[in-house]
């Protein structure tokens, strides 16, 4: 799971198009007896608005260690009673009453990321009461082609070109096959925006979007990537963009390279499918172009197919323990951990278990401070 530093808070909370657009959503949504749940609160600063307006009560969830500083804050600032702050996932709980606002901002660069979609799903239908309100409302992702010579650099240098005469095919192999963060100028544009998919939280269930698009070419250029933004639609007449040439926000726009630059000309026929399927704790993506000059099936001048699962970085072994057919048997490391969570039944305390761990596998532990670090952080884990 992802997870931010104090700095990384700060810049969202500074980010004043983003920050001021879910403050204005929350005013509009609150009076003086709404129950708000804050998913993902981070250091509370949604939460505490959301007291600011009114609400009777907020229940603030967070998973991360920053909840304590957010707790702090709060009493701070004379909320603490009405703040109840909850260390868990939104899907974990149950809520002593429904209620009537949730409001949410736990995606990255995208929407798409990790269990975002999933985790307001289920909210909105156990938490929030009929006819409450999800901000956001609404989320729209769009897509274009980009002349991004400066992004797709780093796909270049150092795996095809470097100073070195090292050949590092194997790597750009890969990495060719990763999107990044990046931000991209209306001029660089080489085809009509277009939007890929609408994430309507209000009904939204399947986390997984697919769709293709298709651009005749307009204006000759050369196309580096595909270029991703969202529009973020939090109440009505409330919203923001991150789209090239709207004010620079903390998201960036996402850049997904092609496996090699193509010369654009005008009347040429682009047509892309793109991918996104929730696997695991985030996404796969795929991305797949065809490019036909003029639009003549019998002249390609183009055919890619990237995901990131290409550029992940596999080892043969690996792949190999995670098949159905494969019989597992725990090594050293995993008797140990078993050793220390089966310890763990409420009647010993963490040194006497580090003690024993040491005693049990002195070639893992050279000594029992070495021991008792392992414990603390199963302890951190799975204790309660």
């Amino acid at each position: 799971m992802h997870t931010y530093n104090l700095a990384n808070y700060g810049n969202m909370i500074n980010d004043s198009v983003r920050t001021g657009a879910y403050s204005e959503a929350l005013r509009r949504a609150i009076n003086g007896d709404s129950i708000v749940l804050d998913i993902g609160t981070g250091l509370g600063i949604f939460a505490m608005l959301a007291c600011q307006f009114g609400a009777r009560k907020v229940y603030a969830l967070e998973v991360s260690d920053v909840i304590e500083i957010a707790k702090e804050i709060a009493t701070i600032n004379g909320f603490s009673n009405r703040i109840e702050f909850i260390r868990d996932l939104s899907s974990q709980i149950t809520l002593p009453e429904p209620v009537d606002v949730i409001v949410s901002e736990i995606h990255g660069i995208l929407p798409l990321f990790q269990h975002l979609v999933p985790s307001i799903a289920d909210a909105r239908r156990r938490l929030l009461k009929p006819g409450g309100t999800l901000i956001p409302k609404r989320e729209s992702l769009w897509v274009t082609l980009v002349e991004a010579p400066e992004l797709y650099r780093p796909f270049i240098s150092p795996w095809i070109e470097n100073l070195y005469g090292i050949n590092m095919q194997p790597a750009h192999e890969l990495i060719i096959n990763l999107w990044v963060k990046g931000r991209v100028k209306p001029e660089q544009l080489l085809a009509e925006p277009q939007c890929w998919a609408v994430l309507e939280y209000e009904n939204i269930e399947d986390p997984n979007v697919s769709a293709e698009v298709t651009w005749r070419i307009t204006r000759a250029g050369v196309v580096h990537g595909l270029c991703l933004w969202f529009d973020s639609t939090l109440a009505d007449d409330v919203s923001f963009s991150n789209a090239p040439g709207q004010t620079e926000l903390i998201f960036g726009n996402a850049f997904f390279p092609l496996s090699l630059p193509v010369t654009l000309d005008i009347g040429d026929i682009v047509t892309v499918g793109l991918h996104a399927n929730l696997v695991g704790e985030d996404y796969i993506w795929r991305w797949e172009t065809l490019i036909l000059g003029q639009g003549d099936s019998g002249c390609v001048k183009a055919n890619f197919r990237q995901s990131n699962f290409f550029g992940a970085m596999l080892s043969r072994e690996k792949l190999l323990k995670q098949a159905n057919g494969y019989i597992p048997q725990l090594g050293e490391e995993g008797q140990a951990t078993r050793f220390i969570l089966n310890l763990m039944d409420g009647q010993s305390a963490l040194d006497e278990i580090a003690v024993r761990l040491q005693e049990a596998f002195p070639a893992s532990f050279v000594d029992e401070e070495c021991a008792l670090a392992r414990v603390r952080e199963l302890s951190k884990t799975y204790s309660r």
